[in-house]
């Protein structure tokens, strides 16, 4: 080996011990990793299914409980105006996150499942027979079922984009299935089962050609890719507090503002008004015409902490770190024989979806759990794409920033147990 290379090889070692003793210091802001699971040290790789929650988020939603709760929007007294000025400020981060150009193209609701569905049903007067509406092959469910029920109410036909055995959407194919008959296109931006991260603004942009709305879940990217809305171009884009290292229960719909204005409410009742009478009822302005109810005071102070933590973090340094878990967990993988990687994208994040020949996903994680390791079995809400591979689910490994390179390592030897057992 050369000087050269030699000193290069040094300086990348420097590199990843100074990023690992970065992210062990935010691994330390996270107190539910500090716990043993059958004693045995947790080691917490289902990531995309939920992210663990920072002491900031943790606090944040305590204090506002201990400190401030009240309803929001209705009261003059001291308390309601808190909850208020907390709720709205959650609403300020948000739409600073995303880049949306007004706060009230920001709608909280549950999560991405139900900004879809919201969508879904708001949109029915602007779909007719015949439309077509298309997306792609690696959907969740969350992204499959609303839309067959839209075409079912409408006369409209819902059309399957093709992806390669890699995991990637066959733009080609798309580029043709976009006609003028194309009235709406729902794609994940970030496939929670394969990881393949796809072109969405290339998808927009034919999509917006023939006039169409587009729809992206961001679920599993918002909290990977800095996401930017004006520049995307997207009609809605749509994503969940708790991938975003905060609570459950609140999610983000963002939409452009005249499509927002031009669509029906999906739920009706209490703050959604602005006048009621026995004969009619007038809706109120955005963002509260789509949040009908009292809403998740408490979850959206969770989201707004965890934005704040999101961006006190160096997002380049995590994503370096994501991805060399990812690699580094894709070369001790694929040493293993029986071993079939799902999902081989060139452009992806870090998520490791996998089998093992002869032997069941739902075997491997209950082996392995008594090891500590948490990883996702099954078909991960996207049973088409499990069609599609001929396989009944995958094991699933994906990484955050505060998981380690051992913890791979101890990945590595819970499955070699676990094939050790399973061949018995």
């Amino acid at each position: 080996m050369s000087m050269a290379s030699f000193l290069a090889i040094a300086k990348i070692d420097v590199m990843n011990a100074k990023r690992e003793k970065e992210m062990m210091k935010i691994r330390e802001e996270f107190p539910i990793l500090d716990q043993k699971i059958n004693g045995e040290d947790l080691v917490y790789l289902d990531n995309a299914a939920s992210t663990q929650k920072p002491r900031t988020v943790i606090n944040a939603i305590k204090n506002y409980y201990e400190n401030d709760h009240s309803n929001v929007h209705r009261g003059v007294h001291t308390l309601s105006v808190r909850a208020t000025e907390a709720y709205e400020r959650a609403r300020q981060k948000v739409t600073e996150f995303v880049n949306s150009p007004n706060k009230h193209q920001i709608i909280f609701t549950k999560g991405t499942t139900e900004s879809i569905n919201l969508i879904a049903s708001s949109v029915t007067n602007l779909i007719e027979k015949n439309d077509e509406i298309l997306i792609t092959a690696m959907e969740h469910h969350s992204n499959i079922v609303p839309w067959q029920e839209l075409c079912k109410r409408t006369g409209a036909t819902l059309k399957v984009i093709p992806i390669s055995e890699d995991g990637d959407i066959l733009m080609d194919k798309y580029r043709e299935m976009v006609t003028n008959k194309t009235k709406l296109v729902s794609v994940v931006h970030l496939s929670n089962t394969l990881g393949t991260i796809n072109p969405i603004e290339k998808i927009i942009n034919k999509a917006k050609s023939h006039s169409a709305i587009t729809v992206i879940d961001g679920a599993q990217a918002a909290g990977h890719i800095p996401i930017d809305v004006q520049k995307l171009d997207c009609d809605f884009y749509l994503f969940s507090g708790h991938k975003i290292y905060g609570p459950t229960g609140i999610g983000v719909l963002y939409g452009k503002e005249d499509i927002l204005n031009k669509i029906d409410p999906y739920q009706y009742g209490g703050e959604m008004i602005l006048k009621v009478t026995f004969d009619e009822t007038t809706y109120n302005d955005l963002p509260h015409k789509f949040e009908a109810g009292t809403p998740n005071i408490a979850g959206a102070v969770g989201i707004g902490a965890s934005i704040d933590f999101i961006n006190s973090l160096d997002r380049d340094l995590c994503h370096q770190h994501e991805m060399s878990l990812h690699d580094y967990a894709m070369d001790k993988l694929e040493r293993i024989d029986g071993i079939r990687i799902i999902g081989r994208s060139s452009n992806k994040s870090a998520i490791l979806s996998f089998v093992i020949d002869g032997m069941h996903p739902h075997d491997i994680g209950t082996i392995i759990n008594q090891k500590g390791i948490a990883v996702r079995t099954g078909h991960h809400c996207t049973m088409p794409l499990m069609d599609f591979y001929e396989i009944p689910g995958t094991v699933r490994a994906s990484f955050s920033i505060y998981n380690t390179h051992s913890e791979i390592d101890k990945l590595i030897d819970a499955l070699k147990l676990a094939i050790k057992m399973l061949k018995q």
